[in-house]
């Protein structure tokens, strides 16, 4: 049986998305390090010594068809900027979610988040066939929060108590999702705001 998923690479006027290697170990490094994103404890982005287990994780999904995470390349200086990917994969069900998703401090509010969530979306809904597109962020990241409710995704609930983080913080997540009869509006939308300039 043919995985659903497949290794894609995905460009805009942007960024281009490639699969994610075990190569782009230092480029990741050192996009994290633009603002020492790891620092921001409610999210879960590598510090320069987990990056080897944090994209090794990734693989292994990948391999299992959880998840196709990539590598986000900035266009314009072809330097790595971040990563995202398509994750907790539902073939059966054509339901996935867009996350572990982080920018060098750099290129956030640039107009990068808006064309990469753009491409993943338009790929999942119009050649995945996916019927719906999650996201989910911690209850305490409001900019994630905010950044997705722009995208045009509508709040399904609060997972209370859903997980325990490294420090032992219980941690809600808020999800959010895109239905397939929503994708024409939410397209129209992120178009518009793509060719009026950057907005986040």
């Amino acid at each position: 049986m043919q995985p659903w998923l497949k290794p894609v690479t995905l460009e805009g006027n942007l960024v281009r998305l490639v699969p994610m290697k075990k190569e782009h170990k230092v480029d990741l490094a050192f996009a994290a390090s633009d603002g020492n994103l790891w620092e921001l404890w409610y999210t879960s982005v590598p510090t320069p010594a987990t990056t080897d287990a944090y994209i090794n994780t990734a693989l292994l999904e990948l391999e299992s068809g959880k998840s196709l995470p990539f590598t986000i390349v900035d266009k314009k200086t072809n330097a790595v900027v971040g990563t995202t990917r398509y994750m907790n994969v539902d073939a059966a069900h054509k339901r996935l979610e867009i996350g572990s998703t982080w920018y060098a401090k750099k290129v956030q509010r640039t107009g990068v988040n808006t064309e990469c969530k753009y491409l993943l979306l338009k790929y999942a809904f119009e050649n995945l066939g996916c019927v719906a597109v999650e996201f989910r962020t911690h209850f305490h990241n409001h900019p994630s929060r905010n950044a997705i409710q722009r995208l045009g995704a509508k709040q399904d609930g609060i997972l209370r108590n859903h997980r325990i983080d490294a420090l032992g913080n219980l941690r809600d997540t808020v999800v959010f999702s895109i239905l397939e009869n929503e994708w024409k509006t939410v397209k129209t939308s992120l178009e518009f705001k793509m060719q009026r300039g950057p907005l986040h």
